[in-house]
């Protein structure tokens, strides 16, 4: 019997098969649908039609790195891409999973972008290409709606932003995190953090992560890691080079249309932070960061143990409220030079009156460290619960002395004492320059992916250094007020070291020995003085005359 054309469609769209319609299948399309279940690539290139902008609807042709993908993806559970602009990452992976739920039942597929409209545009990719298919190779449609579709053979694919919100709770056997070097830093954190674990623990679940860097974020993090073989994913890598009609003229034009930087971040895919940072981006990339050797979930990672005679300074930047800055610490070892960050804390969500007990634990295991804690907001509380209840003796504290401002002390000083320091203009300035001389000369040693992340993003605001909106500088801030106590004259009385004098003549070496085959020209300013690159005024007698 012969049905009404209508009643084979879905919703009346004579392109869609409807559920519960049979299908008599020739011998020849018996044969094809078993050939293209099989083999995703001949599936593809042979049935997949998408559009183009020259051509309108035509054929998907893949290119030589495109195929690699497909095969990569249809091997490996995990597998993370990098690629330039307008290489047809999205269309590919698009196509196989059109493949993945037609040929595979009771799959559940989630598209995740940075936007939810990217989400849903990729949906769309694949819902024209399903349209296009033939009616014997497509599944009936239970469910064809702007975020989601649902087929015959229980597989579905969900299209939404990347969020924990969008998939908790869910059973998904292939995500796909489109664009993720461009998801915000803190969405980033929680789904990872929240979502992606219990996702990610399937048997036969695959991940697959694509995008074109931007900065040094999870996506970075994610891509080094692969690299170096510290986690699960294949990475794939295309060259702006590998996609056809791309030669040196195109490269010429493209730069002339853009900029020399835009070129490098978007088609040479190189990991770039961003503009006016604290550390210059040249030696941010030279920053390597390693595996902690122990974390919670709380957001505690130890990279080194406490060693027995070892001397510790502990920072702590304590924040405004629950859920909104991070309250954060970094335990650092300073009686040896280079220094090391040993331990790191970071967490949006503890009561600030519980991070008393906490400090105080952490500076016991560290050998009683050195702790000073920022004291502009709640960290007044904090550090007077530290003293007054937990009777925590090695807090650092401050006086103001005029000009010079606020001044770190032995406790015997004539001025009226505080616990801990405000993070005024000059405190930050100061403390910015030591930091900025330290990591770049290679006197402070950060292992932290956390730390080095958020100096990526660490950048000139109106004069001063901040967080780029949407980021965070919890951690530097803890190290900031290490960097800044270590250019203070008590500071060199618990350790032996001049920090200053020690990046000093290490410059002044330096340029000596980029002058020497030129001589010297007397400049008229004494040899105690020195003036950097930045123009900022050091002198090895006066302790006070940086900045």
């Amino acid at each position: 019997m012969t049905k009404r054309h209508d009643a084979d469609s879905y919703l009346g769209n004579i392109n869609l098969k409807a559920a519960g319609v049979e299908t008599e299948f020739t011998k020849e399309q018996i044969q094809e649908y078993a050939k293209c279940a099989s083999d995703p690539m001949y599936f593809i290139e042979n049935y997949i039609k998408i559009v183009s902008l020259d051509d309108g609807l035509v054929p998907f042709k893949t290119y030589e790195y495109q195929r690699n993908m497909i095969e990569t993806i249809h091997r490996d559970r995990f597998v993370i891409a990098k690629l330039p602009r307008q290489s047809g990452k999205s269309t590919t992976v698009v196509a196989y999973l059109l493949h993945y739920v037609l040929f595979n039942p009771s799959k559940n597929v989630a598209i995740l972008a940075n936007k939810q409209v990217t989400a849903r545009e990729l949906l769309g990719r694949l819902k024209l290409a399903y349209e296009h298919l033939p009616k014997w190779i497509q599944q009936g449609i239970i469910e064809w709606n702007k975020g989601s579709i649902h087929l015959e053979n229980g597989s579905k694919i969900l299209a939404s932003s990347t969020s924990s919100s969008a998939v908790r709770g869910g059973s998904f056997n292939m995500l796909f995190l489109d664009e993720f070097a461009f998801v915000p830093e803190n969405v980033a954190d929680e789904f990872f953090s929240s979502v992606y674990p219990t996702i990610s623990a399937g048997q036969e679940t695959k991940v697959l992560i694509i995008s074109t860097p931007k900065g040094l974020n999870m996506y970075y993090k994610l891509w080094r890691d692969a690299e170096e073989k510290r986690n699960s994913y294949t990475p794939i890598e295309v060259h702006w080079s590998e996609v056809p009609g791309r030669d040196e003229k195109w490269k010429k034009e493209t730069i002339r249309n853009t900029s020399e930087e835009q070129f490098r971040a978007e088609f040479e895919c190189e990991f770039l932070g961003s503009l006016n940072t604290l550390i210059t981006p040249s030696k941010l990339k030279t920053l390597t960061y390693e595996r902690p050797i122990a974390q919670s979930e709380e957001g505690l990672k130890v990279y080194e143990n406490p060693i027995p005679g070892a001397e510790y300074f502990l920072g702590l930047d304590v924040s405004r409220g629950k859920e909104l800055d991070y309250h954060a610490f970094s335990i650092i070892r300073y009686d040896q030079m280079p220094y090391k960050v040993v331990a790191t804390f970071k967490n949006n969500d503890m009561q600030p009156f519980l991070l008393p007990t906490l400090i105080y634990n952490f500076a016991m295991r560290y050998n009683e460290a050195n702790v000073l804690v920022e004291i502009n907001d709640l960290g007044q509380e904090v550090v007077d619960l530290l003293w007054n209840e937990l009777e925590y003796e090695n807090i650092i504290t401050t006086t103001v002395r005029g000009r010079k401002g606020q001044v770190m002390d032995a406790g015997f000083s004539r001025h009226e004492r505080q616990y801990g320091v405000r993070m005024s203009a000059k405190v930050k300035r100061v403390g910015c320059a030591m930091l900025k001389e330290m990591v770049e000369q290679d006197k402070l040693i950060i292992p932290d992916f956390d730390i080095i992340n958020e100096l990526a993003s660490f950048v000139s605001k109106r004069g001063a250094f901040e967080a780029e909106v949407g980021h965070h500088d919890d951690l530097v801030i803890s190290v900031l007020l290490f960097a800044w106590a270590s250019n203070q004259e008590y500071f060199k009385d618990l350790t032996d070291i001049n920090i200053r004098e020690e990046l000093l003549k290490e410059k002044i070496a330096k340029m000596e020995e980029n002058i020497m085959p030129f001589g010297f020209v007397e400049d008229g300013v004494s040899e105690d003085v020195f003036v950097d690159d930045q123009g900022d005024r050091w002198s090895l007698k006066n302790n006070e005359d940086i900045l």
